[in-house]
């Protein structure tokens, strides 16, 4: 089965930028958001995305244009009834996305594929809530979703050949590369991702270096572009405390604990980027 018309529900950091880029790659595009607020945050989000991408020579206007006049708008779950795929950017919290998914099973056609881009929660308890369990599955994008080039399907219990197959296809055609994990907690990326950033969480906390150094030491030690406190403000310090979580309950595995000071940091508001403070401090450009 093709794809023509993606609908997208939640237009945040991550669904914006599934927005922008199947927009940019052709299709047509339902953007769901619960009210004429948040639709105005969204539609704003894309477009400065895109006015960036313009600025830094990536694409010209016209490829903006013509994108933003694919993408309709709206705050009715039932506009999204023709598309062929829909895919959910909301808040992770399992209850809630079963909840969603149990309302878009209702108002969506029998062919629609319904995929999630969930980075921890079981796709296969998120299928249940579906009388067509075999046309779910997760597609985990990666902020920025426009530069990251890589998507995580997520292949549940329920989920068919023949709709990991269309969703690869839509990947591909998105520019980017594709790779297939098992429906377990953190599928590929978070599986090692987590621990690592819940170590340098550790390291701060016993007073092994400040978290400039430790940064430091592992941007230039090993050649990743962003230390790992910085990787954990830009994902997000309450993001990153609720994918452990939900890691050491299905694992119970120690390197999946959360250490102390990242939860104190979420009790204090400190989320990182995204709200101007978290290892470090954002104020006024800093």
């Amino acid at each position: 089965m093709g794809v023509s018309t993606v609908g997208v529900v939640g237009a945040g950091l991550m669904g914006s930028g599934i927005i922008e880029q199947s927009a940019r790659c052709g299709y047509n595009v339902v953007a769901r958001e619960i009210d004429e607020t948040a639709v105005t945050a969204g539609r704003k989000r894309v477009r400065d995305s895109m006015d960036r991408g313009i600025q830094r020579g990536k694409f010209p206007e016209t490829v903006r244009d013509e994108a933003l006049d694919r993408i309709t708008w709206t705050t009715e779950l039932r506009d999204l009834k023709a598309c062929d795929l829909v895919i959910e950017a909301i808040v992770e919290h399992l209850e809630r996305k079963r909840r969603l998914f149990a309302e878009l099973d209702l108002v969506t056609g029998p062919h629609t594929i319904l995929a999630t881009n969930t980075s921890s929660v079981s796709i296969t308890a998120i299928a249940a809530a579906t009388k067509r369990p075999h046309k779910v599955a997760g597609a985990h994008f990666f902020n920025p979703v426009p530069v990251m080039k890589l998507v995580e399907l997520v292949r549940a219990l329920q989920t068919s050949d023949e709709t990991m197959d269309c969703l690869r296809h839509f990947g591909e055609s998105l520019d980017k590369k594709v790779v297939v994990a098992k429906d377990t907690p953190g599928f590929i990326v978070n599986y090692l991702l987590v621990p690592y950033l819940l170590d340098a969480v550790r390291a701060v906390a016993d007073g092994t270096a400040t978290v400039e150094d430790i940064d430091t030491a592992m941007t230039l030690g090993t050649g990743v572009p962003m230390g790992p406190l910085t990787l954990l403000d830009f994902i997000g310090v309450d993001t990153t405390l609720y994918i452990a979580d939900v890691m050491y309950d299905e694992l119970r595995d120690p390197k999946y604990a959360a250490p102390p000071l990242l939860r104190k940091m979420v009790s204090a508001g400190y989320y990182g980027k995204k709200n101007g403070r978290g290892f470090y401090d954002y104020a006024n450009g800093g």
